[in-house]
């Protein structure tokens, strides 16, 4: 597909035809990426399980940091908000997708509307970011997925010394092999097992804590907001983007091609189904392990439960439980590691996702469409580009350890346009509200918030990355 087009054409007597019932004939505008990888052939549960693997991540277990540094009122407050905000932006991105479609137009990809909207910029600034993000996932999952492997390693073998490489490069050979899953869409129930992770890990997690905080070792609950006035206000910086990288997905127009045309109503059930589960998790975890811990509470709630200068206050089982949830759903998409204080995680780690716009773009790179998906033509491409990519993140995941300081700044560039800016703008582009509507001021006004927002982000990432420097070490055994 050529990139300034950034559609595929709906031919016949319906605008909406599937141009998926028709894979034995591909369209002049349809590309191996969008035949091969964006497939459209899912339902809206599928959808489902896609968006709520792409946002409810083991990244919620540093949502009681978030409320730490907030405090009850405003981090109650901003997360509602943020949920509420995010639910909001991705189904009015929804509609301007399938506004095009009805209009015989369907865009599959973010950088395509990106381009209808915003001309070249729009497609080589959205394809960039979006790249970065991918790119910062798989690095990211490595490392968190090589350590919860070290985790759980320590707990059955104590005097073990082997060091966290070992560990990353065994789980980039995991990932190595669910990247060979052809497309988007042969992913669901991959998704919808880590979905049920998702539940696994959170219920443990909440369980613990309330376990902990009614047992005698718990320390004392205090609530207030400690340190000083300058480490208070880089909280506050670094809560709120915690909160809203935390809700965050960027690939919501790839989510969506991935469904069946016509596509109406569809994401708006899918996202039905995530929010519910976002919204269950989220909100029971800040507020169980705030409660729990107050401000003692560390930026990744596990580490309270069993810290490593004291005994666990929780039974091991729980803790090995808990981990092994979130291991196996870092198999089909992996956590971020560190920002900020007390090795806060906050970025998005789901690999076999959001990887998909990367290998989306090899295979329209490289794959002949007149040739069969599994055809050694295209399925030799597809295996050495695809395994070179996660071969090349994990030795990077393995040597550069405290990757996760650098893609702090990335997840505040990134996620927060992506997710709370270019959606009110292609909204405001598609269906041009009135200047007189409340409509077109609270759009506005959610732009310019979060614009702030991701600003202060950056701020408090490159502060941490600052203060972080002197402990990058090659190879680290973190």
């Amino acid at each position: 597909m050529n990139g300034h087009q950034g559609y595929t054409r709906l031919e016949g007597s319906s605008e909406v035809e599937a141009f998926s019932s028709r894979p034995q004939m591909p369209s002049k505008d349809v590309d191996g990426g969008a035949l091969f990888v964006l497939e459209s052939k899912g339902n809206w549960k599928h959808a489902g399980f896609h968006l709520t693997v792409s946002i409810a991540t083991p990244a919620l277990l540093t949502l009681p940091f978030a409320l730490r540094e907030l405090g009850w009122v405003a981090g109650v407050l901003a997360l509602g908000l943020c949920a509420g905000v995010s639910f909001y932006a991705y189904n009015i991105l929804s509609q301007v997708l399938e506004n095009s479609e009805r209009r015989g137009h369907r865009f599959l990809r973010f950088r395509d509307l990106g381009a209808h909207v915003l001309g070249p910029w729009g497609y080589y600034g959205i394809g960039g970011i979006q790249f970065l993000v991918c790119f910062g996932t798989v690095i990211g999952s490595c490392i968190v997925g090589g350590q919860s492997m070290k985790l759980i390693y320590s707990i059955l073998e104590p005097e073990s010394t082997r060091q966290l490489s070992e560990f990353v490069a065994i789980f980039g050979i995991f990932m190595l092999v669910l990247a060979q899953l052809p497309s988007f869409h042969s992913l669901r129930y991959i998704n919808l097992a880590s979905l049920m992770c998702c539940l696994g890990f959170s219920l443990c997690v909440v369980g613990g804590c309330i376990y902990a905080g009614n047992s005698v070792d718990a320390p004392p609950k205090d609530y207030s907001i400690s340190g000083t006035p300058a480490s208070k206000l880089f909280g506050v910086f670094e809560a709120l983007a915690i909160i809203a990288t935390t809700f965050g997905n960027g690939i919501i127009p790839e989510i969506q091609a991935t469904l069946a045309p016509p596509v109406e109503n569809k994401m708006f059930k899918g996202l039905l189904v995530c929010y519910t589960v976002v919204v269950t998790t989220f909100f029971s975890v800040a507020i169980s392990g705030y409660w729990a811990f107050g401000n003692q509470v560390a930026g990744y709630v596990l580490t309270n439960l069993a810290p490593t200068d004291g005994p666990a206050l929780v039974p091991s089982w729980l803790i090995l439980l808990a981990n092994g949830f979130a291991l196996a759903q870092l198999t089909a998409v992996a956590l971020f590691p560190w920002l900020g204080v007390d090795n806060v995680m906050w970025m998005k780690w789901w690999v076999e996702v959001y990887s998909q716009p990367t290998f989306e773009i090899f295979e329209g790179q490289t794959s002949d469409v007149k040739e069969g998906k599994y055809s050694m033509r295209n399925l030799v491409p597809r295996f050495l580009l695809r395994s070179s990519y996660v071969a090349f993140a994990t030795f990077v995941s393995a040597a550069l350890p405290f990757f996760g300081d650098i893609n702090g700044v990335l997840g505040a560039f990134c996620f927060t346009p992506l997710d709370f800016i270019l959606p009110f703008i292609f909204y405001s582009f598609t269906f041009g509200p009135s200047r007189q509507t409340p409509r077109f001021w609270i759009h506005w006004g959610i732009v310019i918030l979060f614009s702030v927002v991701g600003f202060l982000g950056c701020i408090s990432s490159v502060h941490q990355v600052i203060l972080d420097a002197k402990y990058y070490k090659w190879f680290a055994d973190l």
